[in-house]
């Protein structure tokens, strides 16, 4: 693969991880914290397990790019797969999967932990795993209309507080 085809390779699988955290986040969004913890497990799964399959899809394209190969078409990518052959290459990108897997995948998604400061760190460290596929000229990601809409509810609720201030 040229560079150039590199380039544009990363540039759709960095969008799409992208995609996914922002998907994550606006999740999270809805289980509404209280204090240290957000109120809704149900959401915090949805959340984690979104955010644990855009790592996925980054070290996936990662893997294409060191050249790595995919298991046998009968067998599933396990943790194990991806530990194994991450191991050989990049020792803190293992410290981060192993971080992940654990805070995300196993914490937030199966077991539900409601933690705002385990879930952020998971996420954290999620956002510094798909930073390594970020390419070298990479596409703006589109805003979603979530973020669209909530962009221009804050920026209407400051017009109205202005106006009300300055009265």
């Amino acid at each position: 693969m040229t560079r150039e085809e590199q380039n544009v390779f990363l540039n759709e699988e960095y969008a799409e991880a992208v995609r996914y955290m922002d998907n994550a986040k606006e999740v999270l969004l809805k289980a509404k914290k209280d204090g240290s913890v957000y109120t809704d497990k149900k959401y915090v799964r949805m959340a984690c397990g979104t955010a644990y399959s855009g790592v996925m899809l980054a070290l996936d394209a990662w893997f294409v790019i060191k050249e790595i190969p995919k298991p046998d078409k009968k067998q599933r990518k396990s943790i194990e797969y991806y530990m194994s052959n991450i191991t050989k290459i990049d020792k803190k990108l293992v410290s981060l999967l192993h971080s992940v897997y654990d805070t995300l995948h196993l914490d937030g998604y199966y077991d539900g932990i409601t933690s705002v400061k385990v879930i952020n760190a998971g996420l954290e460290d999620a956002y510094e795993i798909i930073d390594k596929i970020k390419p070298e000229n990479p596409v703006e990601v589109k805003e979603s209309k979530a973020n669209a809409v909530k962009r221009v509810f804050n920026k209407l609720q400051i017009l109205i507080a202005v106006m009300f201030i300055y009265r």
